[in-house]
């Protein structure tokens, strides 16, 4: 897979984030690593000391009732991105074509004002 993504800038990111979206009330989970070069099925590390080739890094991002954003972005520049923002509000969002971890940044705004309601300034 080609690295187009820096995923410690992104993992750097999200945790820049985090601040803001903890200050605007939701729930922010441990950034999760998958080491491309673990035995299948490849478990997910929290600690990116223990992961020596990354492949992917994601986080869950949890709100008032139900809402929930997982978004999971793989250095090839794509990502998984699902919600859930009310009982008729379920879905995936789309995310190909991701160039750089200040890419990342501007989709996740924009994904976490869509799926909360809430835009949040960088702390």
């Amino acid at each position: 897979m080609d690295r187009v993504v820096d995923l410690d800038e992104v993992a750097a990111v999200l945790a820049g984030r985090a601040v803001g979206w903890r200050s605007a009330g939701l729930e922010v989970g441990q950034v999760t690593w998958r080491d491309a070069e673990a035995s299948w099925p490849q478990p997910l590390e929290t600690d990116r000391a223990g992961v020596h080739d990354p492949d992917s890094v994601g986080v869950v991002i949890s709100g008032p009732g139900q809402a929930e954003l997982s978004v999971v972005l793989f250095r090839g520049g794509w990502a998984d991105v699902d919600f859930i923002a009310g009982l008729d509000d379920v879905g995936s969002l789309p995310a190909l074509g991701i160039a750089s971890a200040s890419d990342f940044e501007a989709r996740m705004n924009r994904w976490v004002a869509r799926v909360f309601g809430v835009c949040v300034a960088v702390q």
